[in-house]
Parts: C-alpha cells; sequence; structure tokens
C-alpha cells in the first residue's frame, strides 16, 4: 500500500474589502482549499460601523476605523487555526484592499511593526500607532474644494486626467490628504509615512512598511502597465511614468513624497512573513510576502480578462472594467493601460451604490431574503413596463447625484412603487446606467463574426461579461445584466476574485524574475462558466429604454439640490 503524499505548498490572497476581511488558499494545482472570512458588521460590532464603514452626520464624510481591520486580520487568522489549517504551508502571500482607502501612521511606528509580541494580537500592539484612527475610505465625497484647488493648480480637470489617468474626484487619496493637512495639520505632522489599505495590509504581514504598488508586470518579455490601478487612484502618479507627479503633490500637503515612499511594481517580493507570524499562528520563515495590489486589478488576476470581455464586479461598489482598443477619453471614468495587451486599454467605472443599495431594497421590501428578492425580479416583465428609477443612498460618482427618483412610463416623476416594480426598477437602473457610460468609453458589444467582418478578413472577438463580486451569485440579477447588455454572463467558481487573483499573483511573485507570465501561471485554472444569456427580444425593449434612461438622468442631475 503506497504510503499518503505529504500536502504540497500552497498560497494565501487576501482581501480587506469594504465589508469583509476574506482570505482564499490555494494549492499548486490552482484548486481552492481553504476560505475564510471576517465580517465587520457582524463580527466586530464594537467598532460601530454598518456595511463596514461610519457615515458621519453631513453624509459626505465617510470612514473606517483602521484598528478594526488589524483585529479582524488577528480573529481569521485564528479562525483558520482553529479549523486546522497548516500555515507551515504556505509559501508566499499577498493581497488587495479596497481601492482610495488612506492610512496615517504616526511617528514611530515602523519601529513597533518591527517588534510585535506575539502574545498579544495586533489591534492591541499597534492601538499607538495611528495619527489619524478612522481611515477615509472610498466612499467619502466631502473633498470638493481640494478637488477644484488641484484641478486648477495643475492647469484643469483635462490636464490632471491626461497626467494621473482620472480628474479630481472627492474619493482619490490626494485629495483626502489635502482636506486632512489643511483641517488637521497637527495629524499630518505627525504621520510618518500614508499607506492606502492595500499597502497597510502588506505592512501587517511584512513587520515594515510596505510600498504602494503601481501594478505594474511583466508578461513574457513585454513589460506593461497593469492600469497602475492603485497609485493612479490618488490622482498623484504620473500613470505612463510612474513617478509621483511634483506639482499634484505640492498642491495637496508639503513633503508629501517622503510620507508615501516609492511606488513599486505589483509582482515584487517585499521581503519574507514577519516573524510575529512564526510565533503565533507556525508560518514558515521562508514565506514570502508579494506586494499587495488593488480589489479591482487583483479581480482581473482572478478572472483572467481576455479580449472583448467586460468584467463587472457587484459588490459593496459596483466596478466595471472595460478592454478597449479605441478608447475614448473622457471626464467621467477612468482610461487605463490594458494588463495583457500593450495596443489596448481598459476603461473603468465606478459606482458607489452597489451592494449597499441591493441590501437596503431587500431589507424593506423582501423580508431580508435574497430568495423572496429574486421572485420579485423575476415575476415582472423585461423593461419593467416604461418603470424607470434612480437608486443612490449616497452621493453617487456617475451620475453625480443622490436620493431616490421613480418615473413612471410617461416621464412622470411619482413618489412609490409596488414592491416588485421598484425592485426591478433598481435593478434594470444599475445595470443601464452602466451600459450607457460604459459606451461613452467606447463599449461595443460584438456577436461573433459578422459577414462585413469576414469580407475583410478581420477577427472580432465575442462579447462576454464577466461577472464576479457578491451579487454574482445570484442569477435572477446575472439574468439582468444578460438582458440589458446583450451579451451572455460568465461567472467563476468563488465570487472572491480579488482573494484569488491575490493568491494567482503570490505564485506570479515567486517566479516573475524567470519571465513566467502571469497568464501562464494561470492556465491550469477553470475557465469561467455560462450562467446567464440574453432571452429572445431584449434588445428591442431595451434600445428605446435606454434612450430614455439618459434623458431621465440627465433631469435627475438637473433638479436643484
Amino acid at each position: 500500500m503506497a504510503a499518503p503524499t505529504e500536502p504540497g505548498p500552497c498560497y494565501l490572497g487576501w482581501d480587506f474589502s469594504t465589508q469583509q476581511l476574506k482570505v482564499i488558499a490555494v494549492d499548486e494545482q490552482l484548486r481552492v482549499i481553504h476560505e475564510n472570512n471576517i465580517n465587520f458588521d457582524k463580527d466586530l460590532p464594537e467598532f460601530g460601523t454598518q456595511g463596514g464603514v461610519c457615515v458621519h452626520n453631513d453624509r459626505l464624510t465617510v470612514t473606517s476605523p483602521v484598528l478594526m481591520w488589524a483585529k479582524a486580520l488577528d480573529m481569521i487568522l485564528e479562525k483558520m487555526k482553529s479549523d486546522g489549517f497548516d500555515f507551515s504551508r504556505v509559501k508566499a502571500l499577498s493581497g488587495a484592499g479596497q481601492q482610495h482607502g488612506s492610512v496615517y501612521w504616526k511617528e514611530g511606528a515602523n519601529c513597533i511593526l518591527q517588534s510585535l509580541s506575539p502574545d498579544l494580537p495586533l489591534h492591541q500592539s499597534l492601538k499607538s500607532c495611528f495619527s489619524l484612527s478612522n481611515s477615509p475610505v472610498w466612499m467619502d465625497s466631502s473633498t470638493t474644494t481640494q478637488c477644484c484647488f488641484l484641478e486648477k493648480a495643475v492647469g484643469g480637470a483635462q490636464k490632471l486626467a491626461d497626467v494621473t489617468g482620472s480628474r479630481a474626484y472627492e474619493r482619490f487619496t490626494g485629495n483626502q490628504i489635502a482636506k486632512i493637512y489643511s483641517q488637521n495639520p497637527e495629524v499630518y505632522t505627525q504621520t510618518e509615512r500614508i499607506s492606502l489599505v492595500s499597502s497597510f495590509a502588506a505592512s501587517l504581514f511584512l513587520g515594515a512598511y510596505a510600498p504602494i504598488d503601481y501594478s505594474d508586470v511583466k508578461f513574457g518579455n513585454v513589460k506593461l502597465c497593469w492600469s497602475a490601478a492603485k497609485s493612479s487612484g490618488m490622482n498623484l502618479l504620473q500613470i505612463r511614468e510612474k513617478v509621483w507627479n511634483p506639482a499634484c503633490l505640492d498642491a495637496c500637503a508639503p513633503a508629501l513624497g517622503k510620507k508615501l515612499g516609492h511606488p513599486a511594481p505589483s509582482s515584487k517580493i517585499l521581503g519574507s512573513i514577519s516573524p510575529y507570524y512564526i510565533q503565533r499562528f507556525g508560518f514558515n520563515s521562508g514565506c514570502k510576502v508579494v506586494a499587495f495590489t488593488g480589489d479591482n486589478p487583483a479581480s482581473l488576476a482572478g478572472i483572467r480578462l481576455a479580449e472583448g470581455d467586460i468584467a463587472i464586479s457587484l459588490g459593496t461598489s459596483d466596478t466595471l472594467f472595460l478592454w478597449i482598443k479605441e478608447p475614448k477619453p473622457a471626464l467621467e471614468g477612468h482610461i487605463l493601460c490594458s494588463p495583457v495587451d500593450p495596443q489596448a486599454y481598459m476603461a473603468l467605472l465606478c459606482y458607489k451604490n452597489g451592494s449597499l443599495m441591493r441590501e437596503k431594497i431587500r431589507d424593506e421590501l423582501a423580508s431580508g431574503s435574497w430568495e423572496e428578492f429574486s421572485k420579485a425580479l423575476t415575476s415582472t416583465a423585461v423593461g419593467n413596463d416604461g418603470n424607470v428609477g434612480f437608486y443612490f443612498d449616497v452621493m453617487e460618482i456617475i451620475p453625480e447625484a443622490v436620493g431616490i427618483h421613480r418615473f413612471n412610463t410617461h416621464n412622470n416623476r411619482i413618489p412609490i412603487f409596488p414592491k416588485e416594480v421598484e425592485i426591478r426598477a433598481l435593478i434594470e437602473g444599475q445595470f443601464m446606467s452602466k451600459r450607457i457610460h460604459s459606451e461613452k468609453l467606447g463599449y461595443k458589444i460584438f456577436h461573433g463574426i459578422c459577414e462585413a467582418v469576414l469580407q475583410h478578413h478581420i477577427s472580432m472577438p465575442t462579447t462576454r461579461i464577466l461577472a464576479t463580486g457578491g451579487a454574482s451569485c445570484n442569477k435572477a440579477i446575472l439574468q439582468v445584466l444578460s438582458d440589458v447588455f446583450s451579451a451572455p454572463v460568465y461567472t467563476i467558481d468563488t465570487a472572491n476574485s480579488a482573494c484569488l487573483g491575490s493568491a494567482y499573483r503570490a505564485i506570479h511573485g515567486l517566479v516573475e524574475e524567470t519571465s513566467v507570465s502571469l497568464t501562464d501561471v494561470v492556465k491550469l485554472a477553470p475557465e469561467p462558466r455560462l450562467v446567464a444569456t440574453p432571452m429572445a427580444g431584449v434588445a428591442q425593449v431595451y434600445q428605446p429604454l435606454l434612450k430614455r434612461y439618459m434623458e431621465l438622468e440627465q433631469q435627475v442631475l438637473n433638479r436643484p439640490k
């Protein structure tokens, strides 16, 4: 009888998202062998968050407690230990963080990071390490003044977009730093280092300040920009040169470059894991920490985006990534470099009112049950008999509006919809907005190879939508997505694509110097699964409805605040 084989190495992928801390472990065959999570509201109620954040009285300022993230990390590692997870097998780890959130380390914090006691949980050791206890996060809309100043300082919104990839956005880190410097100069003065959520998380594992990544990946022998997603989400980085822009730095705060440190490639091995984790949880001393990145680029690694695809993350925020050949630069959304094709581009659209809005309507109208929510959604007709709704619990990014706005088939405002109509109006409206604004950035639907394309011997990919995030488990929602976009929808086996992509990136970090591409690293991973196709006749329903939605959106924007 053959002796049982010893378990082989594995790799951890982390995601410090808005509502949860999540982790996935994969083995060398890319099989998921462990998943775990901590829900901030449920598991850490002492921090008083709702949806993982604290919305302040002005409804514009939105933060999260830094120590909540540190305590969650210790809790999830303890859960894994209780489940019998063998940390000594972990060869490398990487991770992702919600984009735009920032952490402010106090003078001397690096010394504490380097000498963590294994007898104490993280949050106790780090309780004096932050000059700001509540971190601004991506939902914050309180920096309009700073945005205007930054755009003016560099020559206008379009000029800033040309340099950094985006016009000034309230949630972007540079403007958040400018607000802190302006309103709390003593906090800024006490700050030794400013991290993003991703580099903060990497610092916890490394036991030292980790650099902010600029998501630069090598594919084969060609060095490509992986969207510079973390650094360019700050309005500070020159996305082509991968260096901080001096004019942007100076417009935000003095000596800011020193507090940010030098950005690093996202495939860089930052070092070995801190002794804290070796002594407290039994990690192998040779376990490597690969640079952490943003949740969006990590998700792209997890779902393996290809030419012609659209990636839509249906999470706390809804994010759309679009592969385009001919970008249309605009003052809404973001144009970035493609992670896998030097001739292509990625467009990004972000929406604040994603899952939190869906969950609110579910709780109000479907007794908190997704099953009841889905039944109501499927019981209504495609197009909702012409009823259209806009649902913005917090100030939205695209369009820049807030509140709930309902219109009947005659474009008249009405105060309330029946339950089933309300639920369909919410879901259809969210997806119609995504389609309309993605088309402004260059999105086109391709259904195979048409006659004209064949005559010119041009290969044209079929559009696929790759859905991820929590709502990608809901088939009724995905059917509406497929219908609105008139394209098939695919998912991967886990909704935690940022975790999965981070685990893939941990593997890639170990072999990157040998010029092995990330594509080669993940070639053994299972292909996405088809979960929804457009129903017959939906294009004829949505074509006029999309036009109406666009006109009604303008009415919502023009309404006096």
